[in-house]
């Protein structure tokens, strides 16, 4: 997919992040409650502000349709990426992916993925990462399985 790219989130990306966010299949999928606007707002001017935290925009053909960020955790480099609902299943999140890894050589790098999940799995798997385990996780979604998966 050629029009893929990616570019750091501005502000004015904000709304159109805030709406991906709130989309129920995707909360369902990834097993991610949304964010009110304000709680919303807050924790992206927080992220935006963090030198330390990489932010990109996903774009295809000029169009904003998700996000990928890295951040540091508890000594791990952790990854996540969002694309919203309506540009599902075109490899989009593959591709942005995949130009992320090519331009940013930290290893490892850990993601963690709800296991009812299949999209998000195999974006991963596309792009070399592999299962190392998993955890349960009990929170406002009930009861949930994510599998850890690392590139190396």
């Amino acid at each position: 997919m050629s029009g893929v790219s990616l570019r750091d989130v501005v502000e004015g990306d904000l709304e159109a992040l805030f709406e991906h966010q709130r989309e129920p299949e995707a909360n369902q999928m990834a097993a991610f409650s949304a964010r009110d606007r304000p709680a919303f707002m807050a924790h992206w001017t927080k992220l935006l502000a963090n030198p330390e935290v990489i932010t990109k925009a996903i774009v295809l053909d000029g169009a904003l349709v998700g996000n990928l960020g890295c951040w540091s955790s508890e000594g791990e480099r952790l990854l996540g990426y969002w694309i919203g609902k309506a540009w599902w299943g075109q490899g989009i999140a593959t591709q942005a992916l995949r130009l992320f890894l090519a331009g940013y050589p930290a290893r490892p790098l850990t993601a963690h993925v709800a296991k009812h999940n299949p999209g998000s799995i195999r974006v991963l798997e596309k792009c070399g990462f592999l299962a190392i385990g998993e955890e349960s996780v009990d929170d406002e979604h009930g009861h949930v399985v994510e599998l850890i998966y690392r590139l190396r």
